[in-house]
């Protein structure tokens, strides 16, 4: 919904008399009646809008939540590493690349596991698949805080990676489902505003860990006491996913027969045409597999998460190099990651409501290359540094959560989205074993190599983004010219073509 009014029964008796005038005519008698929306196009029913709040207010926060706690655990090594966890396990490590393959062993697994994963997804109930996943990943975390050795660790980073494959690229899938393309922006981002939380949230309960006094096993050791904090709340969200999270439109029990499941399963086809049941077209595998979309989309998301896995991973070390003590790092990474949640929920909301997504992402990495060059220019300024790292935060996981909801429309089919989502996704992946190794100890405190080659690949992603908008303005006009302008709410039918159907519009 995109306005409100202020009488909704005297409006609806307006609007009604106007039914029976020609399309110019309603348009013009729609403004006049009542101005808060621009065109009829942008009503939305209050049927309609009670079921928008009811899926809101139950699927968001589960799944918000669950990206919150499965972002700690993927992420709090770098807040232990100022806890003491590489001289407990890592011999002290003092060149830093131990802690780097700790780090990494994590995405060597996620990158595998997410296509198998995530097309496996469709044949399982959402509830069961994310609820199951989330307890996984969680005893995975927890046993991080029992780990005596380097391989220990290692092995608990391989099966966090795995769990989690099955549920990030699953989210923007499950989500679609439910949301039309003029909401799921706003929604994607919301929960993966969740990560630049976590971020923040991270920061926190680090530095109360580290001012913790512990005693008997723990005593010494904060950064157990970390993981075990961060990464049993999972295991109870995953209990109550398996119980409270709605299964598809069509087989949930959270709605209700009748109006309110058809308008569900209606919303759903808007645009597209959903698939029924539990199934998998192997024709939109193959489709996924060869389109060149997919990969490129794959190189912007690898620029992204170098950046995004160095930041999560270094941050805290980054900062300290401007002079602050530990404890104090911890904190200061707060402020960067909540300005980054709000920079994300304000730009998803504008991409749904001019619904173009390909400008947003191309200035969300314009402004994260700024904050790398910044970094790499003004060593003294600790004011402009700590800017800096505002751009870098702000700027990456703004293109990130846009580009999820691009793609969670553009590929058409559910089979599609399932294979090309994880596809793109494990691409830039591989961005994220880069970005681990970007930033060793020996090269601070000036990190050139790591500021460097993050920034290219900011610019980078710039550049494929405008090209990906441009072909999708460019495709839109071409099928309008061959077979007609095309309402963007009506029932596209891609089950046989995905978005090579004629009718079919991308999200430029």
């Amino acid at each position: 919904m995109t306005g409100s009014f202020k009488d909704e029964k005297v409006y609806n008796e307006k609007l009604e008399k106007e039914s029976s005038s020609d399309k110019a005519g309603e348009e013009s008698n729609w403004q006049k009646v009542n101005p808060f929306y621009s065109s009829p196009s942008e009503y939305v029913p209050p049927v309609e809008r009670r079921l928008l709040r009811k899926l809101d207010n139950r699927l968001l926060p589960l799944t918000c939540l669950l990206y919150l706690f499965a972002y700690l655990d993927r992420t709090n090594l770098g807040n232990a590493r100022l806890q003491g966890l590489p001289k407990d396990l890592l011999g002290g490590d003092p060149t830093g690349k131990r802690f780097d393959w700790v780090n990494s062993a994590f995405f060597f697994s996620y990158i595998l596991c997410q296509v198998p994963a995530t097309v496996i997804m469709k044949l399982f109930r959402p509830r069961i698949w994310i609820g199951c996943v989330a307890i996984g990943w969680s005893i995975c975390s927890v046993l991080m805080s029992s780990s005596f050795n380097f391989a220990g660790i290692m092995v608990a980073r391989v099966g966090l990676g795995v769990f989690e494959a099955g549920f990030g690229p699953a989210i923007p899938i499950y989500l679609s489902l439910f949301y039309t393309k003029s909401e799921l922006g706003l929604r994607m981002a919301y929960w993966f505003g969740f990560a630049a939380v976590a971020g923040a949230f991270g920061g926190l309960i680090a530095f109360g860990v580290q001012h913790a006094d512990l005693s008997g096993p723990l005593h010494g050791h904060n950064w157990k006491l970390l993981f075990i904090v961060e990464g049993l709340p999972a295991f109870i969200l995953g209990v109550v996913t398996l119980f409270l999270l709605p299964d598809r439109p069509e087989s949930t029990s959270f709605l209700k027969d009748g109006p309110e499941r058809d308008l569900a399963i209606e919303r759903a086809n808007r645009g597209t045409a959903a698939d029924v049941g539990h199934t998998v077209k192997k024709e939109h595998i193959k489709l996924a597999l060869t389109d060149w979309k997919v990969y490129l989309g794959g190189v912007i998301y690898f620029g992204l998460n170098a950046a995004l896995a160095s930041i999560s991973a270094f941050l805290p070390t980054i900062i300290t190099t401007f002079g602050f003590t530990n404890a104090n790092a911890q904190l200061l990474t707060v402020p960067p990651y909540a300005c980054a949640a709000i920079v994300l929920t304000v730009t998803a909301w504008i991409s749904d409501r001019l619904q173009s997504r390909g400008i947003a992402c191309a200035i969300s990495s314009t402004v994260a290359g700024i904050g790398y060059i910044l970094l790499l220019t003004v060593p003294d300024k600790v004011g402009v540094r700590y800017l800096g790292v505002f751009f870098i935060t702000s700027g990456t996981y703004t293109h990130i959560g846009v580009i999820i909801a691009w793609f969670a429309h553009n590929l058409g089919s559910e089979t599609k989205k399932s294979t090309g989502i994880p596809m793109f996704m494990a691409i830039g992946q591989c961005g994220s074993i880069l970005g681990s190794h970007l930033f060793p100890s020996i090269e601070g405190p000036r990190y050139i190599k790591g500021f460097g080659v993050s920034c290219a690949l900011q610019f980078l992603a710039v550049v494929c983004a405008v090209i990906l908008t441009i072909y999708f303005r460019y495709e839109n006009k071409r099928r309008d010219r061959i077979y007609g302008r095309v309402d963007p709410n009506e029932r596209v039918d891609t089950r046989e073509l995905a978005d090579q159907a004629p009718n079919f519009r991308y999200l430029p």
